[in-house]
């Protein structure tokens, strides 16, 4: 489903050139869970956001079912992360005075899809992750682990096909990350890619393969990639 194609990230430029990705090569299956761990600074927040056509490479090609997110303009681009991907990140990107609903229906706003058939979506996936007695609450008044429910309800609004997720347990405490990452493996056995930056090593082995980068590289790949 998702092929990375010797993707190289350069920052700045001459003597203050920082190589943030160096050739990295990958293939995520459709319903495989990986995890991507490695130091500080080594490149897992740069690969995660150019996964999932957030962040152009310098070079190289990334492919979500053949199409390519780097060869096509800004709109086609928004189009191809609508259709396939959701994302989860450490900070949860709420917005806090907008009720739990309101913040998942907001990826559907530019779909075209009518506002009903938005909430009814949206109200969906929040019952999902259990917080349908929370729907019309402010984020600001949710618990930690609440708005990273609802953030997890917001990237799966739309059905992606990839759920990218940068750190969804760091903020969390061990039982509400213990749920988190059982949902995530139950989207992993609904046919949804999983892809997650960690650095908890239990999540990791959650993981149906972790990819290890160090200064911008793959090291010491596992499991299947065909």
């Amino acid at each position: 489903m998702l092929d990375v194609q010797q993707v190289t990230k350069v920052y700045g430029r001459g003597t203050r050139a920082i190589t943030a990705l160096d050739d990295v090569s990958l293939h995520v299956n459709r319903g495989e869970f990986v995890a991507i761990v490695g130091p500080s600074g080594s490149g897992k927040t740069s690969l995660l956001l150019t996964l999932g056509g957030l962040l152009s490479p310098s070079s190289g090609k990334v492919l979500i079912d053949g199409a390519s997110f780097y060869d096509v303009g800004g709109p086609a681009r928004t189009a191809l992360r609508l259709k396939y991907c959701g994302f989860m990140f450490q900070t949860f990107h709420l917005i806090p005075y907008l009720t739990a609903i309101e913040n998942v229906q907001l990826p559907l706003i530019t779909t075209g899809i009518n506002s009903r058939s938005q909430r009814e979506l949206a109200e969906k996936c929040l019952k999902t992750v259990g917080l349908e007695e929370r729907l019309g609450q402010p984020a600001a008044k949710l618990s930690v682990g609440e708005m990273q429910r609802v953030a997890l309800a917001r990237a799966l609004v739309n059905h992606p096909a990839l759920i990218l997720a940068d750190e969804p347990t760091a903020n969390l405490d061990e039982e509400t990350a213990t749920k988190v990452v059982d949902f995530l493996q139950t989207f992993r056995n609904e046919g949804v890619a999983i892809i997650l930056v960690t650095h908890d090593t239990e999540l990791g082995d959650a993981a149906d393969r972790v990819i290890r980068l160090k200064r911008g590289k793959v090291v010491e790949p596992t499991g299947p990639q065909d």
